[in-house]
């Protein structure tokens, strides 16, 4: 590769002097004065020339993702380490217990989906058969119960009403019903003899219904029609209850007779208030009994049927969340530890047992101990010219200009740096060959090759002039004339020539000066 540059490097010089020796000079009449040079064919090689530093190819900052308490420190500044090698370890006791929990979850929800692969067996379809049988036996149950508190209330309520309230009611079961006694509130005592006689109707009704119940009857009817006779009658009750405790001791009612009215009118209401409550308690078994009934019924429908396909799916999904939770406990785990990304030299470890170490604070710095790179920071007006693949030739201070190395660009930084004003970009070769005597720190002079064009007409940039976007050149025609031409240029080298692709040819009086 060194030869390869040394040869770039001799047809530069070569094509400088082949072109430098076409100048000449000609003095007009009128003692003006104008230098020109041959147009001629040459190599023209562009390079772009930075100064940079040699550092290692390899330098890792290291840093805990999450905080923790120190539990290892292995190393120490100026160690040797391999990739691989454990550096630090971070306390993970409850992340440990939280993976040994996860992972027998995987086992659990495994062990579930196997068994719905394999089916229920005829010892599970015959146990959820007994489970249907039971559930119909408790389903019996809660009707007889339903059917004894429906009895009950109807028997509270006709106690109620016929036996508490009707022993101070004149004619109760005919259609003018009057109370023995004066009743202050004369509207409260048209509403209580009114509604005896709907009471009335109401039970003899409710009589005849509780007489045909049986376990086959239409239950949510009948527990309504019960709970609706149950509220007349409260409501009846608690007007009857006003009425008597307004009552005051008189020639005809002793007060020992109106204490006994409020106590057993206080007992009607209570028994219907209990009542209300067992027969919505002995709804709310009835219900639950047939829910159970229904479910168990499906569950043996489901077992007779075996495993449906939506089952296994929804099982394996939930194998793979346990999976996931194993994985993310794992990597909480894996965050624990700080390996060696690559073999190299600890130049920073801070690092103590015991110590809680902050999220993203770097404790621990590696430098590789071989394969050295150049960080250059090219300008902008250089940036595009350059490609990652361009081949340079490097010169270190510390050797002097005449010990050449060779590196390639490996990476550009795609964003700027500003340097004193103005915009640069990192720039990152490679050496192409080891070098004992490379050693970090030491300043590099580059000369990156960015183009090259072979046998091209060239002349000095110079003799280009540059008029409204256009680009011309001077000419000296057959008669010593100059004629202005518009040219099309190309490469331009680093030695200060340019390419011309049109506009003149080999063998042109090119003028790079004129003396008016």
């Amino acid at each position: 590769m060194t030869h390869t540059f040394q040869k770039y490097t001799s047809i530069i010089v070569v094509a400088i002097i082949v072109i430098s020796a076409g100048i000449y000079f000609l003095t007009k009449d009128g003692g003006s004065s104008i230098d020109f040079v041959i147009a001629l064919k040459a190599d023209l090689i562009q390079e772009v020339s930075v100064t940079g530093r040699v550092k290692p190819s390899e330098s890792v900052d290291l840093a805990f993702e999450g905080s923790g308490r120190v539990s290892r420190a292995n190393i120490s500044i100026g160690d040797i380490v391999s990739k691989g090698e454990l550096l630090i370890q971070l306390q993970n006791g409850q992340i440990t217990a939280e993976l040994a929990k996860a992972k027998a979850n995987v086992k659990l929800q495994a062990a579930k989906l196997e068994e719905l692969k394999r089916g229920p067996t005829q010892e599970e379809i015959e146990v959820q058969k007994v489970k249907v049988e039971s559930a119909k036996a408790q389903l019996v149950e809660a009707k007889r119960n339903l059917v004894v508190k429906i009895n009950d209330a109807f028997t509270k309520s006709d106690d109620a009403v016929r036996n508490n309230v009707d022993q101070f009611i004149n004619n109760p079961l005919s259609s003018d019903p009057q109370i023995a006694f004066q009743v202050i509130n004369s509207s409260l005592e048209s509403s209580i003899e009114n509604s005896r006689v709907s009471i009335e109707s109401i039970l003899d009704t409710w009589q005849d219904s509780v007489d045909i119940l049986t376990l086959e009857s239409d239950f949510e009817e009948v527990v309504d029609d019960a709970k609706q006779n149950l509220s007349d009658v409260k409501a009846f009750l608690n007007d009857v209850s006003l009425a008597v405790n307004t009552l005051t001791a008189s020639a005809n009612y002793s007060q020992a007779t109106i204490d006994g009215y409020r106590s057993d009118v206080s007992t009607a209401r209570t028994n219907v208030n209990t009542a209300l409550s067992n027969l919505s308690a002995a709804e709310e078994k009835l219900q639950t009994a047939e829910s159970s009934v229904i479910l168990e019924k499906q569950e043996l429908s489901l077992k007779t049927a075996g495993t449906r396909v939506e089952q296994i799916t929804a099982q394996e999904a939930k194998v793979e969340e346990a999976e996931a939770l194993v994985r993310s406990k794992q990597a909480e785990i894996d965050k624990t530890y700080l390996f060696a990304p690559i073999n190299g030299v600890v130049t920073l470890q801070e690092a103590k047992v015991g110590e809680i170490i902050t999220a993203r604070e770097i404790i621990v710095t590696l430098i590789s101990q071989a394969e050295f790179e150049i960080e250059a920071k090219v300008p902008e007006a250089d940036i595009a010219k350059i490609k990652i693949g361009d081949i340079a030739r490097v010169t270190l201070d510390a050797y002097g200009s005449d010990i050449e190395f060779i590196a390639s660009v490996v990476s550009i930084d795609p964003a700027e740096t500003i340097i004193e004003g103005v915009a640069t970009y990192k720039t990152v070769l490679y050496f192409t060959d080891m070098d004992n005597r490379i050693r970090s720190g030491m300043t590099a002079n580059i000369d990156i090759k960015t183009a090259e064009k072979d046998n091209v007409i060239s002349i000095p940039s110079r003799a280009v002039i540059t008029k409204n976007g256009k680009r011309t050149v001077r000419i000296l025609d057959t008669q010593n004339n100059v004629v202005e031409i518009e040219v099309v240029t190309g490469l331009r080298s680093s030695e200060g020539y340019i390419e011309i692709i049109d506009g003149i040819k080999e063998g042109d009086k090119v003028i790079v000066f004129l003396e008016e």
